[in-house]
C-alpha cells in the first residue's frame, strides 16, 4: 500500500512501503449478476486509489470463476495485481501457467497466486476428494513447483512426480520475468510451511495478538505475512461502535460456525477457534467476535489509529512483510486503513 501519511495539508504524501498491502475483493454470493460486477469494480478503483498491492480474489464451490473476476479487475485498473485463489482441483497446472502467460501477454500485469492446499469440507466432498490434510499440501508443492517451471524456463517440461507427470510440455506465450507471479500458501501448519520452504512461497496466516506474536516463530527463510481486518478512527470510542454496528452478535452465525469447526481440518480455523475461546481483556484491539459469528475468516484490529497503529507496527517489527485485509465496505474504510498503515511505517 502506498500509504497518504498524514500531514497538516491533508493525505497528500505518497511513500513506497517495505509491506505489501492486499484488499480482497468482494463474494458473487453477495449480490447478483451487474450489482456484483460493478462491485468488483468499486472495490478495485478504491484499493488501487489508496495504494494496495494487490486484491485477493477468492475461489469456492459457490463462486463465480476468480480467472474472470481477475479480467475485470484488469480491464478497470492500471496497476492493480490480482491475487487469485488456485485450488489444485480445479484445473491442471498448465492451466493456472497458461492463464498468468496469457494475462500477462494482454495486460502487461503481474498475478499473484494464491494456493489453496483444501477449502471448505463439503466442496472437498462433492469433489470426490479425499487426501487427508498434509497430503493436500504434499500434492500442491507439485502443483505449484510445475506452474514455477513453465513461468520460468521458455524449454519444453518433463515432470514425473507423484501426483502429477508431463512430458515436453512448452508454454506459450512466455512470460516476462519482471511479471513473475508472486505466489502465497498458508503457513498455520506444519505442512503449510513445508510446503512454502519448497516453493519459496510467501507463507500466510492468522495472527495472534502482536502480544503473543514474536520473531522466533517466523521461519527465517521464507517471507511471512497475516490476513486481518481493520476498524480504525480517531477516537477509541468512534471505532468500536462502527465495529459494533458492523458486526453485531448472531446466534445463528455462530452456530454455523461451531458446526463448521467440528468437520474442519483446517489448522487455522482450529487455532482462530481456540484463540476465541479465551476472554477478551479490556484495552486491547484484537477482535474475534466476527470470526465467531461467521462473519469473516479473520482476526479484526479496532481501535483508534494510534492503537491500531501500534499493533500494525509490532507485527512489521515481528517480519510480516505482507497484509491481506478484510473485504473493504466502503472507499472511507480504506481511506482509514491507509492512515493507520502511515502511522504504523513511520514509528
Amino acid at each position: 500500500m502506498n500509504v497518504r501519511f498524514r500531514s497538516e495539508t491533508g493525505y497528500n504524501q505518497a511513500n513506497e512501503l517495505s509491506v505489501g498491502v492486499f484488499s480482497t475483493c468482494p463474494e458473487s454470493v453477495d449480490s447478483e449478476n451487474h450489482a456484483f460486477v460493478q462491485n468488483v469494480i468499486n472495490v478495485a478503483r478504491w484499493s488501487e486509489q489508496y495504494g494496495c498491492k494487490g486484491i485477493l480474489v477468492y475461489s469456492d464451490n459457490r463462486l463465480v470463476d476468480p480467472w474472470i473476476v481477475a479480467q475485470v479487475i484488469l480491464q478497470n485498473t492500471r496497476s492493480l495485481c490480482p491475487l487469485v485463489a488456485v485450488q489444485p482441483l480445479y484445473m491442471h497446472p498448465y492451466t493456472v501457467a497458461k492463464m498468468v502467460s496469457s494475462l500477462g501477454h494482454m495486460h502487461g500485469r503481474r498475478i499473484y497466486l494464491n494456493m489453496v492446499a483444501g477449502g471448505f469440507k463439503n466442496d472437498l466432498i462433492a469433489l470426490n476428494d479425499t487426501t487427508p490434510h498434509d497430503r493436500r499440501y504434499d500434492r500442491l508443492r507439485e502443483y505449484t513447483l510445475i506452474i514455477k517451471r513453465l513461468l520460468a524456463d521458455s524449454c519444453p517440461l518433463s515432470y514425473d512426480g507423484e501426483f502429477y507427470k508431463v512430458v515436453n510440455l512448452k508454454l506459450t506465450p512466455t512470460l516476462p520475468a519482471d511479471l513473475f507471479p508472486g505466489i502465497f500458501i498458508s503457513g498455520s501448519s506444519e505442512a503449510g510451511l513445508e510446503a512454502c520452504k519448497a516453493t519459496g512461497a510467501t507463507a500466510i496466516k492468522y495472527p495472534k495478538s502482536s502480544s503473543e506474536e514474536n520473531a522466533a516463530g517466523l521461519n527465517s527463510q521464507i517471507d511471512s505475512g497475516i490476513r486481518i481486518g481493520i476498524i480504525a478512527r480517531e477516537s477509541e470510542e468512534e471505532a468500536w461502535s462502527i465495529a459494533y454496528e458492523r458486526f453485531p452478535e448472531d446466534r445463528r452465525g455462530q452456530i454455523t460456525h461451531q458446526v463448521a469447526m467440528k468437520v474442519s481440518d483446517s489448522s487455522w480455523h482450529k487455532q482462530l477457534s481456540q484463540l476465541a475461546e479465551q476472554s477478551t481483556t479490556e484495552n486491547n484491539p484484537y477482535w474475534l467476535v466476527p470470526f465467531q459469528n461467521y462473519k469473516t475468516m479473520c482476526p479484526y484490529l479496532v481501535g483508534s489509529y494510534k492503537r491500531v497503529a501500534d499493533e500494525l507496527a509490532k507485527y512489521i517489527k515481528v517480519g510480516y512483510k505482507t497484509f491481506i485485509l478484510d473485504i473493504p465496505p466502503s472507499e472511507e474504510e480504506l481511506h482509514h486503513t491507509a492512515v493507520v498503515f502511515g502511522h504504523a511505517v513511520s514509528e
